[in-house]
């Protein structure tokens, strides 16, 4: 049975196959995303957050394992006698920035906000889990992942490090991120690569200091650190094929304490993004190269550092088959797109590659759901005056629900 959600104003909810419980419970799941996003945590510091997820599962009667990547909680709900099983994921951490909102439930603690809607992921995947917990129309296992520091930290790893998928294992895994850039009642899923690897570089140049007035006298790091910086640019535009996508930006450059003291050193740092490991080894390679050869040639020495922190986020066929089929029996053929890939990470590539998946975006909408008291930025992830859209809370949960039932579906 579903249930037509007028509630809010967007069309695109209107006409949602929204499931009638999930919809008559959201105010509940509402105030504790909003919870949530009053108490932002970083990186592995999620404990209050974790508490309250557990406590919530552990009141609908799911059993509940923790510490899985120091802060990780995973909920079990099994339902008849298959073998079957699979997991849905939410991310559970807050960003360090400063919340220029003012509204009610802005983040209490300076300096840390849920700038990019983790509040919203762990509710909604509340929300299937409190309607999963009694209605278990389907054969098998669903374990609820709810996964510390997406932001940088790696938590997705941690979790698999830790013996996720050998202590609950599963068939398929699925993530979904809210997405400002859709309309309210709208997903997006497609097969393939849809978010870029994370990698950073850090570059030492060593010169030799002196006095700005003799030059002659040292060894300048500023021009050699001007060229490579442009020379960096070539490896896209003349080493790579022009199909492949992938960007270098130096997004650090110190040097210097005085206008009259040409120092003896400057480094540079910044990030590289690409879809393929192929394009990333070449890029690494060729950076390498042109960083030592560069301050070689001008009598200087390089340190040159590269770190591989996220692989790319690829989805796998079948299950954004499964994904889509489910999404268009709850809002339609034409509000099912294809989704656009984005040099954005997510550590939710980790799992992607341990255990065939798919990752979805779900449309957030412009920002016109956010009430007084918001920041004058637009509400787009990682902006100070982004807030999760609430409305969209029972389109997400619906989702997790129908994808369970499709993925186990009872013979």
């Amino acid at each position: 049975m579903t249930k037509q959600y007028t509630d809010s104003a967007d069309a695109g909810l209107q006409k949602a196959n929204l499931i009638p419980e999930i919809v008559d419970n959201i105010a509940g799941i509402r105030e504790l995303r909003r919870d949530i996003h009053a108490h932002p945590e970083l990186c592995f510091q999620e404990v209050r957050t974790a508490d309250l997820v557990a406590a919530k599962l552990s009141e609908w009667g799911i059993p509940v394992h923790r510490g899985l990547g120091k802060t990780g909680v995973v909920g079990i709900i099994k339902a008849g006698s298959s073998d079957q099983a699979i997991g849905l994921r939410a991310d559970m951490d807050a960003l360090p920035m400063h919340e220029q909102n003012s509204f009610v439930y802005a983040s209490r603690y300076p300096g840390k906000m849920h700038g990019c809607g983790h509040d919203g992921h762990t509710a909604m995947l509340l929300a299937a889990a409190q309607y999963l917990a009694t209605r278990c129309h389907f054969d098998g296992t669903v374990y609820l992942i709810f996964q510390p520091a997406e932001e940088g930290g790696g938590g997705g790893d941690a979790m698999i490090k830790d013996g996720l998928f050998e202590r609950f294992p599963m068939q398929a895994v699925y993530g979904m991120h809210n997405w400002p850039e859709l309309a309210v009642g709208q997903f997006a899923v497609s097969p393939g690569p849809v978010m870029a690897s994370l990698n950073t570089f850090r570059i030492e140049i060593r010169g030799k200091g002196c006095h700005a007035a003799m030059p002659h006298l040292g060894l300048d790091p500023v021009p050699v650190a001007a060229q490579m910086i442009m020379a960096f640019q070539t490896i896209l535009t003349r080493n790579a094929n022009p199909l492949d996508a992938g960007l270098i930006s130096v997004t650090m450059l110190h040097v210097g304490e005085a206008t009259n003291i040409i120092a003896d050193k400057c480094e540079l740092a910044g990030t590289v993004r690409t879809f393929s490991e192929e394009l990333l080894n070449l890029i690494e390679t060729r950076m390498s190269d042109i960083a030592r050869h560069m301050c070689s040639a001008h009598g200087m020495e390089c340190e040159f550092e590269f770190t591989r922190s996220y692989p790319a986020t690829i989805n796998h066929r079948q299950p954004v088959e499964l994904s889509r089929r489910v999404m268009a029996t709850i809002v339609g053929d034409q509000q099912v797109l294809d989704q656009q890939p984005t040099m954005g990470a997510e550590d939710f590539a980790f799992m992607l590659q341990a255990v065939p998946g798919s990752y979805c975006f779900i449309g957030n909408g412009s920002g016109d759901h956010r009430n007084a008291g918001h920041g004058a930025g637009p509400c787009t992830l990682h902006n100070t005056s982004y807030d999760f859209n609430d409305d969209i809370l029972p389109l997400g949960a619906t989702y997790w629900v129908r994808l369970v039932e499709e993925s186990l579906a009872t013979q």
